[in-house]
């Protein structure tokens, strides 16, 4: 069974490379048909969770033994040994076992190349502003900006957002490809949690992150760790809007600070001479952009999926905000699409709600056409538990009249 990255992988290589099923099977170590299935794929594959018992379980006791002889044991002599045990199960699942459980290898040290061909590759990186925004009510919220460069223009793009998570770099890396003009070959990336599995060995990017990548055909490059040198390109673009964009400046909300960093960006970022480009930094983009691989169309959808419960009132809360939905869904889950902009929440669906995103802690964001059913509905529940009920007169005349024609 395949996972999203080797889906991501596959479609690169086909898309971007342009080599053929048979070198891809080649290369990653699969069938040709596996290679033309994951090519049919439009969208990363998913799978049913794994059971947790395996034949293996009863035999780790003794492969610790091994591997405290001897940590590089081959796979294929643990198998033996085990054989004779009573394992009666595969070496596969044996390999993926030791390769989890084995001491890792002291990994020899690399050195990011300087100097790179057009559309060759990104760095990636956030950038936590030492300032904080506006956000309504008197509150204000941390600053975070997620910059993409081109070392080879040393062009930039940054977007910002008020949190790091998966869902944020996801869709702020796409907004910042958006804006550079298309997608390089592969992007350098360190080991965030909010782009790579926390401990993974090999580093592997959360599963949102490689579809988008491979929705975009490009290669990610996870670095090793405390290795900033290996992405000087975006540290050293980092550092130049420390000193050159934020001092001296204000903003009224996150959406100032994105308004003023893309003007400052193409007047100022863009128009500088760049000694190691030997060029003005928008010349030098201008001639990479023909070389970066075209966005699709339409774009990844990015926005974040998730259920939640209504409250009885009928509000649904996301992260520390709530946001009204019609009163009678109170206590039925509702699907929520969220972006950086707009909440829309969904029932069976069909949009139930829409509302502008807030940022605001413990606020709510109460629709005009929600609020006065609500109301209704408190005062309708309030008459009933009072017994005080609308009920009209009846006229006991019209018993009268039956009694006489009888």
């Amino acid at each position: 069974m395949y996972e999203v990255h080797d889906w991501a992988e596959v479609h690169r290589l086909f898309h971007r490379e342009g080599l053929s099923k048979s070198r891809i099977a080649g290369r990653l170590g699969m069938s040709r048909n596996t290679v033309a299935r994951l090519l049919g794929l439009d969208e990363p594959p998913r799978y049913r969770r794994k059971p947790r018992g395996s034949k293996l379980d009863p035999y780790k006791g003794s492969i610790g033994v091994m591997l405290e002889r001897d940590p590089r044991v081959p796979a294929r002599v643990v198998f033996e040994r085990l054989r004779r045990e009573g394992y009666d199960g595969g070496i596969t699942i044996l390999k993926d076992y030791l390769a989890r459980v084995r001491p890792p290898r002291r990994e020899p040290r690399v050195y990011q190349r300087t100097s790179y061909l057009p559309g060759e590759l990104a760095q990636c990186d956030w950038w936590q502003l030492p300032i904080s925004a506006p956000v309504g009510g008197g509150a204000t919220r941390k600053v975070y900006g997620l910059v993409t460069t081109l070392p080879h223009s040393a062009a930039h793009a940054a977007v910002f957002c008020h949190s790091k998570t998966t869902a944020d770099f996801s869709e702020a890396f796409l907004r910042t490809l958006r804006r550079l003009g298309g997608a390089p070959e592969a992007v350098v990336v360190d080991r965030d949690t909010s782009i790579v599995v926390p401990k993974s060995r090999p580093a592997r990017v959360h599963d949102p992150v490689a579809a988008l990548l491979g929705a975009l055909r490009i290669r990610p490059i996870v670095l090793l760790p405390r290795r900033p040198e290996s992405k000087g390109q975006v540290e050293r673009t980092i550092g130049y809007l420390e000193r050159s964009f934020l001092p001296l400046r204000s903003f009224e909300a996150i959406g100032d600070v994105q308004a003023q960093h893309d003007r400052w960006a193409q007047e100022v970022a863009f128009e500088r001479h760049h000694r190691r480009v030997g060029a003005k930094v928008a010349h030098a983009w201008a001639a990479e952009r023909s070389h970066l691989y075209p966005l699709p169309d339409p774009l990844p959808d990015t926005d974040r999926r998730i259920e939640v419960r209504v409250s009885r009132d009928g509000f649904c809360r996301i992260g520390d905000v709530d946001y009204s939905t019609p009163p009678e869904l109170a206590g039925r889950r509702v699907s929520v699409r969220v972006s950086h902009r707009e909440v829309v929440i969904h029932v069976d669906g069909r949009q139930v709600a829409h509302h502008r995103r807030s940022y605001t802690p413990a606020d709510v964001v109460l629709d005009p056409a929600h609020a006065q059913a609500l109301r209704i509905a408190r005062r309708a529940r309030t008459r009933l538990a009072r017994a005080d009920a609308d009920i009209p007169e009846v006229d006991l005349a019209c018993y009268d009249a039956l009694i006489e024609a009888c």
